[in-house]
């Protein structure tokens, strides 16, 4: 990290963010809040679509409290109590749990607008936010490899332009351009996977409970096949729900089916009621990525820090990335803003080699064990048991969704939380 040689203008900065998700603008609102200059570079306008579940855990909903993001219904956003899980011929409810660390309540809100909604909390704070600047070629020192800025074409008229940082935050997504050409390839050692959704108009729009089905069943050939992945079902409160899948790249189905097609299948099992039939689908069948549990590292090295799915942080236990985007992005801000007031080169790349111990340290055993689940249920027989069985435990359940939604108390907690805490605690932290 080198100091800038020449006074801040517009386009050099103390930070670059490049991509305005929820881990960039969290990031940039945390260090302009702390009074750094900061670019948040994004790729296309806003309102922009994102394929997403729409749904947030309390442990999401805590990051917009955090920012001060109005989330009350006047506002838009729908209030969920809990998890209902389908599967096994049984039907489970259950609540948040009640916890000190988190609220007792999750969110949904569209992407379209709810990545708008972070973007603006982030100029409000300071950030300078550049919409249509498509990023493409790191600046990079010469004669220590550092990233110092970026190449980018700005407007319709693809203006090419040059920003100037001595430090750039990646949080350009699953494909990451930037961390590619800075050398970061993704580690096929991770688990990886695929989200598809769509919107249907809907009499269950309006539901206050978000809904997982933990068996997929590909009933279209000659015999039923169990899917490695789940289903859900979440009400968007404006007359529409949500629908889609989330399918993991545990198994064969994975490259062999083509989950636009499952999805269709999945739909048209549902009760006719409930109006998920072609005529309601609102929107195209889109799918993305899901990177789970840390997919490019190392998440510092010469000047870049990666955040969000750039990092890999989705959880692979439920593939949650909101909460962990936003998360990574705080704790990216924090080691910026301490690095940024030492006094050497030295001392600055010393504060900032801590960001991935910081991030190992906070889910590296918790997505460790994630890891392994996704292994076991990547096997159809596993998959059935557990969903069969399982759900006719509610205790057990209740300690189930406490692991895959990461939702403890560190300190004072429940035997739950304890056992969690600890399983986390001695799993390697890879």
């Amino acid at each position: 990290m080198t100091e800038p040689t020449e006074p801040l203008s517009e386009h050099r900065a103390d930070v670059i963010v490049v991509g305005a998700g929820p881990a960039g603008s969290t990031t940039a609102y945390y260090l302009a809040k702390a009074g750094l200059d900061v670019l948040l570079l994004e790729k296309t306008a806003f309102p922009r679509e994102k394929v997403c579940g729409d749904g947030l855990t309390p442990r999401a909903t805590k990051q917009l409290v955090a920012m001060g993001i109005d989330i009350s219904e006047e506002a838009g956003w729908l209030r969920n109590k809990g998890l209902r899980i389908i599967g096994g011929g049984q039907r489970l409810q259950l609540d948040w749990p009640e916890l000190a660390s988190y609220p007792d309540y999750g969110l949904v809100r569209k992407r379209d607008d709810f990545d708008e909604t972070l973007a603006r909390q982030a100029q409000k704070a300071g950030a300078r936010l550049y919409e249509r600047c498509n990023v493409g070629e790191p600046v990079r020192d010469p004669r220590t490899g550092h990233i110092t800025g970026v190449h980018a074409k700005l407007g319709e008229e693809k203006t090419p332009v040059t920003f100037h940082a001595p430090l750039v935050v990646a949080a350009d997504g699953n494909s990451s351009r930037l961390s590619l050409a800075m050398g970061l390839h993704r580690r096929e050692d991770r688990p990886m996977g695929v989200a598809v959704r769509t919107y249907f108009t809907s009499p269950r729009h309006d539901d206050d409970y978000l809904e997982s089905w933990l068996e997929l069943w590909d009933r279209r050939g000659p015999q039923d096949r169990l899917l490695p992945g789940y289903g859900w079902i979440f009400g968007m409160g404006d007359g529409t729900s949500n629908v889609g899948l989330g399918i993991l790249n545990s198994s064969s189905a994975f490259k062999e089916l083509d989950w636009r097609e499952v999805l269709k299948a999945w739909c048209a099992s549902m009760p006719e009621d409930w109006g998920y039939t072609p005529e309601n689908m609102t929107q195209p069948i889109r799918g993305a990525a899901l990177p789970m549990a840390f997919n490019r590292q190392p998440h510092y090295t010469k000047g870049l820090l990666l955040v969000g799915d750039a990092g890999g942080l989705v959880n692979p236990f439920n593939g949650e990335g909101i909460a962990y985007a936003m998360e990574s992005g705080q704790i990216a801000a924090e080691v910026i803003v301490q690095a940024h007031a030492r006094a050497t080169p030295a001392q600055r790349e010393l504060a900032l080699h801590s960001y991935p111990k910081v991030l190992k340290e906070t889910y590296g055993g918790y997505y460790t064990l994630g890891r392994a689940f996704v292994k076991l249920i990547g096997n159809p027989t596993v998959m059935k048991i557990a969903a069969q069985r399982g759900l006719t435990h509610p205790v057990l359940m209740r300690f189930t969704l406490k692991m895959l939604a990461n939702l403890t108390d560190p300190t004072g907690g429940d035997a739950m939380d304890r056992i969690i805490n600890g399983l986390s605690k001695v799993a390697p932290k890879a």
